[in-house]
């Protein structure tokens, strides 16, 4: 009898786990050289295929550009072996032998790693890198509308360890995707660890498994425009995060909060980099196209151009539109231009201080987006200082555009595609995730004081020795006798009808 589809896909996840579990055992024992020599080939491999493996990406699922996503793959392979090709992150890491301390990685094992479908390769890429950097195997569950691109890059990369010596099942991949295979995934005891990124509800899912993982919530970082910002230069940022791949990185800006002293210049620097301020209606229609009735985004605007957006909604907009911008002067769940939206247009507002302008902004995060990323263009120390002490963010990028900043590009963040949201955003981590995180650190601590030297420094008052010691030696008041007991079950049971 042939099972069904989702049976299959339960059972395809429980061999991928046993198979990466054996692996994992293996690759513990390999050196971090070992480990290095097989990771470098991986980002080589991945690098020289970037171009095909971005357009297959774009045309399979429809967002973003493949040029832009070239240089996603490339910070997936390239830029992120850089960062950790000197990483030590596995064997003795740390021998302190003053403090009689030492420090041992030891890699988690099974790493789980949910690809979404935004930026689907270079996920991969990144996250197997790290995982195998870090000593662990690796089983991968693709989102359904990128799956032949993540297929077609597990399948280059698993044939490129295997050529550098890395054991069968160290990178696995669920060919059968159903939501009952994604869910078997997360809860399978064997998983060490689960790398979510993705949509909220599968983070959550994620964190409700039962086992450890790091997980991604969405993005809505607004980004403010001080009266000291070089303005033409903060909107070339903004616009070059907000179109680039179209949008469709999760820190990339949502809505522009700027003074009431520049908004006219802010405003003619928009229009003239192409942005198209929407009038009322035409921000309504706009709307209408962006949030559902169920009150989600409509994943078909996601990684469209302005242009494009704009004709689904009945808008005509001047040729040359690089972004759709709309006046808005509240915040809420109900407002599309206040929450994440992974194409290019922005929610504008205008406030009279900056001090107002800093509430509005954690308005906007609190409304959606806490713990992730927001931008800041200034030239005012203090400013920025304040901001950054009262920002409910993990990241507050200054003079740099968000998506490209967040991600480790245009700033000296640590090269990721899995940015951590700390505690406020409901992650176990406010880090760019690196390998560092995907070891467990055993420490080796070395006697140092006795007992007796620890007594030294703290002693035990002479009185409370004597009231123990009294207290030990004095009889109970009254001793109880087994005929009591006997008289006394007895009575329970007579009250109980059961004698």
């Amino acid at each position: 009898m042939a099972l069904d589809r989702d049976l299959q896909s339960i059972q395809e996840v429980r061999d991928l786990v046993a198979q990466a579990k054996k692996a994992a055992a293996q690759l513990a024992e390999y050196s971090q050289d070992q480990l290095d020599a097989i990771v470098a080939e991986i980002a080589e491999a991945c690098a020289q295929n970037a171009e095909r493996l971005a357009k297959m990406a774009c045309e399979e699922t429809g967002f973003g550009n493949w040029q832009d996503k070239i240089l996603k793959n490339l910070l997936g392979s390239t830029v992120t072996h850089q960062s950790i090709k000197d990483m030590k992150v596995v064997g003795m890491l740390r021998e302190d032998d003053r403090q009689g301390i030492w420090e041992i990685g030891v890699p988690v094992g099974v790493v789980a790693a949910l690809i979404p479908s935004t930026n689907p390769t270079s996920t991969v890429m990144y996250k197997t890198l790290i995982s195998l950097k870090a000593g662990n195997a690796i089983v991968i569950s693709p989102h359904p509308g990128a799956k032949k691109c993540i297929w077609e890059t597990v399948r280059l990369i698993q044939e490129t360890a295997r050529r550098a010596g890395a054991p069968e099942g160290a990178v696995g991949c669920i060919s059968l995707t159903t939501v009952q295979a994604t869910d078997a995934l997360l809860k399978n005891r064997d998983v060490s660890l689960i790398l979510a990124t993705g949509g909220e509800a599968m983070v959550r899912a994620a964190y409700s498994s039962g086992n450890p993982a790091l997980g991604v919530g969405p993005g809505n970082g607004p980004s403010f425009i001080d009266q000291s910002a070089d303005i033409p230069l903060a909107i070339k940022h903004i616009f070059d995060s907000k179109t680039f791949d179209n949008g469709t990185i999760c820190a990339s800006e949502q809505s522009i909060v700027t003074l009431s002293c520049i908004a006219q210049q802010v405003e003619q620097q928009a229009k003239a980099q192409g942005g198209y301020f929407l009038d009322e209606e035409q921000s309504q229609k706009v709307s209408r196209l962006l949030l559902r009735a169920n009150g989600t985004m409509n994943p078909q605007i996601v990684g469209k151009r302005a242009r494009e957006i704009a004709e689904m909604a009945g808008v005509s907009v001047p040729d040359g539109t690089r972004v759709l911008l709309s006046r808005q002067t509240t915040v809420s769940r109900q407002n599309p231009y206040a929450r994440e939206k992974l194409c290019p247009v922005l929610g504008y507002y205008v406030r009279d201080s900056w001090k107002e302008a800093c509430e509005l902004c954690v308005a906007i995060l609190q409304n959606e987006g806490a713990g992730h990323t927001m931008t800041i263009h200034a030239q005012d120390q203090q400013v920025i200082r304040a901001f950054a002490g009262k920002k409910p963010v993990s990241r507050l990028l200054v003079n740099t555009p968000g998506a490209l900043g967040g991600v480790g590009s245009t700033t000296n963040l640590a090269p990721a595609l899995t940015l951590g949201c700390g505690a406020v955003g409901g992650s176990a981590t406010s880090d760019n995730v690196t390998p560092r995180h995907l070891v467990n650190i055993r420490r080796v601590a070395f006697g140092v004081r006795e007992l007796e030297e620890v007594r030294g420094s703290n002693p035990v008052p002479e009185t409370a020795c004597q009231d123990a010691q009294v207290s030990e030696k004095a009889p109970p008041s009254e001793a109880v006798t087994r005929a009591d007991v006997e008289a006394i079950t007895r009575a329970v049971l007579a009250r109980l009808g059961m004698a």
